[in-house]
């Protein structure tokens, strides 16, 4: 008797544990298959991530490779990250597949526009700095190179760069989502983000000038749009509080059934 009930304890650990890992496989998969069918194209990939820099490369000059292996393991970098950033969908699909049975109906309603948000936004994100940054930034480096100096990058340090940037931009733009969470738990109010206004702004200022070259139109470009997207957030967020008041004075509407047990 002792055993059985020992065993009815475990399994929906072990249960639990499965489904972890079979979701985090197909992970796995998903960026091996990417990865898979962009690694051919894995020089023209770099050659179009370097494109911005090499636009401002005095003439005749060219990128270096300063490592005997950078030249494939470079690429090979790239493509991988950007397999991981094309499989994001899936990957975050395969989290909420498994965080869904847990959530209350009201809490689905919103967790999926949330996923599919952050997705978009994060793109968004990376797109702007590639398209509107990268080319601001490369300039203005281009044009303070002292005289006498020749500018050649090596590959592998201009990719760890533009991948830093990516990644900040890309969460930079999450700004929204992270707004909307703080409202929707409840850990702060809308009124209380209204009042903090003043400094959000001087903090978007600040990451720019982290972020970006030491010129004010650069700074600009990054600080303007982060408290734009502030400002979203705490449109989106004040709309849900409204709404979550109304359903607590309603409470046959709140649809806050308990979550389903997880087969």
């Amino acid at each position: 008797m002792t055993n059985r009930a020992n065993d009815d304890q475990e399994m929906p650990l072990v249960a639990h544990l499965t489904e972890l890992r079979k979701r985090i496989l197909r992970c796995v998969v998903a960026i091996l298959l990417l990865f898979g069918g962009l690694f051919y194209f894995s020089q023209q990939i770099y050659a179009l991530v370097a494109a911005p820099l090499r636009a401002y490369l005095p003439e005749g000059a060219t990128m270096i490779a300063t490592g005997v292996a950078s030249p494939f393991l470079t690429p090979f970098k790239l493509t991988l990250m950007v397999a991981l950033f094309l499989s994001m969908p899936v990957i975050l699909h395969q989290i909420w597949g498994f965080i869904a049975p847990g959530l209350y109906k009201h809490e689905k309603r919103i967790a999926v526009p949330l996923l599919i948000s952050s997705i978009v936004l994060f793109y968004a994100g990376m797109a702007f700095a590639y398209f509107v940054v990268f080319p601001i930034m490369f300039g203005f480096f281009a044009s303070v190179t002292p005289q006498g100096v020749a500018m050649m990058t090596d590959i592998g340090q201009y990719l760890d760069f533009v991948l830093t940037l990516f990644f900040a931009f890309g969460v930079a733009f999450e700004i929204p989502v992270a707004t909307f969470l703080l409202i929707w738990v409840g850990i702060v109010d809308v009124q209380t983000l209204r009042k903090s206004r003043p400094y959000v702004i001087v903090g978007c200022f600040g990451v720019g000038m982290v972020l970006t070259p030491p010129d004010v139109f650069s700074q600009t470009l990054l600080a303007v749009p982060m408290w734009l997207l502030f400002e979203m957030g705490v449109i989106c967020g004040s709309m849900v509080a409204k709404k979550q008041q109304a359903e607590e004075a309603d409470p046959a509407a709140n649809g806050s059934q308990p979550p389903a047990p997880r087969p």
